[in-house]
């Protein structure tokens, strides 16, 4: 039966595999590129937003923490003017103590880190010492820089970060034993009960650290498993950057590679650490003298490590405060005169804390000077 002039004809179905115009092509393209765009700014929105909420949250507990602390501060700064009685000649003594100091640590990392030069190390540390003084986070925050800097100078990263991670992990051990060259005075009962309370602990944290490092010497497992979770971490935190694949292995060989070389210099890289504590105590010991106070060595050396161990406290820059309170609190513990607990204590953080920040300032405008294409200082 014929079809009426106005009826359709059935149409086929599109073929859905007939090429794209050119210009469907690049609308395609076109949207595609918007919905990128689109996402990489909703994480960059929420990345800001996560940022801005951490840095309000840790300066509100740094102003807290320094709001507390600061009556003790004023009373440590307003002792200032009374630094003229001490002789001129103890200050080149207290700095040339606590060069030998940096000096000391600086061959603990250069042995840790192998696959170095020393000026690098030098200009690292100093940059990362005094921006860790300014900035909250203190310790994470020097050895962030530190790190950045040594792998932009050419210092292979897994390099870098095994070998800061052991030379930190060291330090920090001997600082922990410290107390144990105390034994005599505890022995006899001349410590105060405050003081052997905090030495108690530092043992404990001490024998976990040893115990900690022995495993990850002799078995592969929680290395990789660390290795995997700041994989992860790595990447979730830097979406942008290429992603690291082979962290765990890496540092599985790296650890083998420390084992291998700081095992073969372990008493230089051990003498160096008992070096950098030693003679940044005697920067105190050499303020009490000028002051004509003279207490047991024993006992200030209990003293400079409880204030030490209030330093390693994340919540202000270096342990500002803390260590203050700590110090000028365990000497007068100890027997020194309340003023001059105070004057000592100010005159050993000028030279162990305030006169090393300039320095680190000249290190970082130099290394940047030698590499500008670096990208500048940040905090985030």
């Amino acid at each position: 039966m014929p079809r009426g002039p106005q009826e359709e004809r059935p149409t086929a179905p599109p073929d859905v595999h007939q090429p794209l115009s050119a210009q469907e092509a690049l609308a395609l393209e076109a949207l595609a590129q918007e919905q990128r765009f689109e996402e990489d700014q909703a994480r960059a929105s929420s990345r800001t937003r996560r940022q801005i909420i951490r840095w309000v949250l840790t300066l509100t507990v740094v102003l807290i923490t320094l709001y507390v602390l600061g009556p003790g501060l004023v009373e440590l700064f307003s002792s200032a003017p009374r630094l003229r009685e001490i002789t001129w000649w103890w200050f080149p003594i207290m700095f040339v103590l606590e060069a030998g100091s940096f000096a000391a640590l600086w061959a603990v990392q250069w042995i840790s880190i192998r696959r170095t030069r020393w000026r690098p190390v030098i200009a690292s540390q100093l940059a990362g010492n005094a921006f860790g003084r300014v900035v909250p986070g203190g310790g994470a925050a020097a050895s962030a820089l530190q790190y950045r800097m040594l792998v932009d100078d050419g210092t292979p990263p897994g390099a870098a970060a095994t070998g800061l991670t052991a030379a930190n992990l060291l330090t920090l051990g001997v600082l922990l034993g410290l107390p144990l060259l105390s034994v005599p005075a505890i022995l006899q009962g001349s410590v105060p009960h405050s003081l052997r309370t905090i030495i108690v602990w530092a043992l404990m944290i001490l024998v976990a650290l040893a115990a900690g490092a022995i495993v990850l010497i002799v078995t592969d497992r929680p290395l990789r498993w660390l290795g995997a979770r700041a994989q992860r971490l790595r990447n979730r935190l830097r979406p942008r950057r290429p992603p690291l694949v082979d962290l765990p292995a890496r540092l599985v060989r790296e650890r083998d590679l420390i084992v291998e070389v700081v095992g073969e210099r372990w008493k230089r890289a051990l003498g160096a650490s008992v070096g950098k504590w030693l003679l940044d105590f005697g920067v105190l010991m050499a303020a009490l003298a000028a002051l004509g106070e003279h207490p047991a060595l024993s006992l200030a050396l209990l003293a400079y490590f409880a204030a030490q161990l209030l330093g390693q406290i994340p919540l202000t820059p270096g342990g500002l405060g803390f260590v203050e309170a700590g110090l000028a609190g365990t000497l007068a513990l100890i027997g020194v005169t309340g003023g001059d607990a105070v004057l000592a204590t100010l005159a050993y953080r000028l030279f162990s804390y305030w006169l090393p920040v300039p320095f680190g300032g000249v290190a970082w405008l130099l290394f940047r000077r030698g590499h500008p294409d670096e990208p500048p200082l940040t905090t985030g």
